[in-house]
């Protein structure tokens, strides 16, 4: 009931309020024939739009709205490679590109440049080949995971690039999504990465990006699922003992709560 005494609008009948399958379609389909205007300045992120534009159509049972081998070739021409085996030692990291104008840069004589490919990327190239139904195991994973040990610092983090970039939780997730897609643990230190994880947990349940930062929706989603997915909890933990967890799952659960029902709503 309104404050004025007044009752709300029923809209519950109204084609206004429900959601429009078809028309969601339409614009993945627009944005993914042709990159919108509005994203131009995203360019750079070509490879992270096309993975939201590609989940989005297979959520809605739309994927055969594609042209599958083309979007296969086109993510595989992304790929680093390195010009021999010894590559792989000398600190870069072999995943992919975010996009063809990112594969090179400029030097001061003017010569195109091979660029350093992403860690998001790379998820984001994996994620796509793995929704169109790609064989991971065609993909060079040994470059992938040997040189992105590279990425990761001392403290367990990793660098979404081999150098000058920052680190936190985003980039831990990616790594063990990518090492969890190829079966390939061997570019990751799964203990190092677990202490970091543990260390982002705040006093309120939920995790920062970093230590010591607030907790945050998106982080908290990142370190429990890098968790799980290298194998540090269960999918069935909440019917355990979670006395036992390597996280404390009840003030976790009291900050999720919280977060999506805050204590003044109540």
């Amino acid at each position: 009931m309104a404050d004025d005494g007044e009752s709300p609008p029923d809209n519950r009948g109204s084609e206004d309020q429900l959601f429009n399958r078809e028309r969601h379609i339409r614009y993945l389909e627009m944005n993914y024939q042709m990159l919108p205007s509005p994203y131009e300045g995203q360019e750079i992120n070509h490879l992270t739009l096309v993975y939201f534009i590609i989940n989005g159509l297979h959520i809605l049972h739309a994927i055969d709205r594609i042209d599958r081998e083309a979007v296969i070739n086109w993510v595989l021409s992304l790929q680093a490679h390195p010009k021999n085996e010894s590559d792989l030692n000398n600190g870069q990291f072999y995943g992919f590109h975010g996009s063809k104008s990112s594969q090179f840069h400029s030097n001061e004589n003017k010569v195109s440049v091979l660029n350093n490919s992403h860690l998001a990327s790379t998820y984001c190239a994996l994620a796509i080949l793995k929704t169109v139904g790609y064989d991971l195991s065609l993909v060079d994973s040994n470059s992938i995971s040997k040189s992105m040990k590279h990425l990761q610092q001392s403290d367990g983090s990793f660098m979404p690039i081999h150098t000058g970039a920052e680190t936190d939780l985003r980039f831990v997730y990616c790594a063990a999504v990518i090492s969890s897609l190829l079966d390939n643990w061997s570019g990751i230190d799964k203990e190092k990465a677990k202490n970091y994880i543990l260390s982002c947990q705040s006093y309120d349940g939920g995790f920062g990006l970093i230590p010591g930062q607030e907790s945050h929706g998106g982080a908290t989603y990142c370190a429990v699922a890098s968790l799980r997915l290298m194998g540090f909890i269960e999918d069935d933990l909440l019917s355990k003992c979670t006395s036992s967890c390597i996280i404390d799952v009840p003030l976790l659960l009291d900050w999720c709560l919280q977060a999506y029902f805050p204590i003044d709503n109540v």
